[in-house]
């Protein structure tokens, strides 16, 4: 099964406890910090994550995140796009964004396979 250009659909999206990310939109020549905190992951596939924030992105922003997994000794770090962003209204955050991954392999510019396999992990041990 090929992982290029992932769609939602085919990723079984999964809850991890306690999973955390760090997200920091990517700018042309720099990356824009978007804060220094970590946000609540709703839920996770391993095509995409869709998290709260108190920050709105713009659509298609490139991102790097950092999700922090309870009980892990590593961190996942990934790179992808914001594919939607919604009004968490009334709600301790102010909105649920959710970010595609970008496709998995060597090419300049793939997340790393490993990442894919960290997911993979992730998924049978939580679904």
């Amino acid at each position: 099964m090929s992982h290029e250009g992932m769609e939602r659909r085919e990723c079984e999206r999964f809850v991890v406890p306690g999973a955390e990310v760090y997200c920091k939109e990517e700018g042309f020549f720099f990356s824009k910090k978007q804060t220094d905190d970590f946000y609540p992951v709703f839920d996770i596939s391993r095509g995409g994550l869709h998290f709260l924030s108190q920050n709105p992105m713009k659509d298609n922003a490139k991102v790097s995140l950092k999700l922090v997994i309870p009980g892990e000794d590593a961190t996942i770090t990934i790179t992808g796009r914001v594919k939607w962003v919604a009004p968490n209204t009334g709600q301790s955050y102010n909105y649920q964004i959710g970010i595609q991954f970008d496709p998995y392999g060597t090419k300049k510019g793939n997340n790393d396979p490993e990442s894919l396999k960290k997911l993979t992990a992730l998924e049978q041990k939580f679904k």
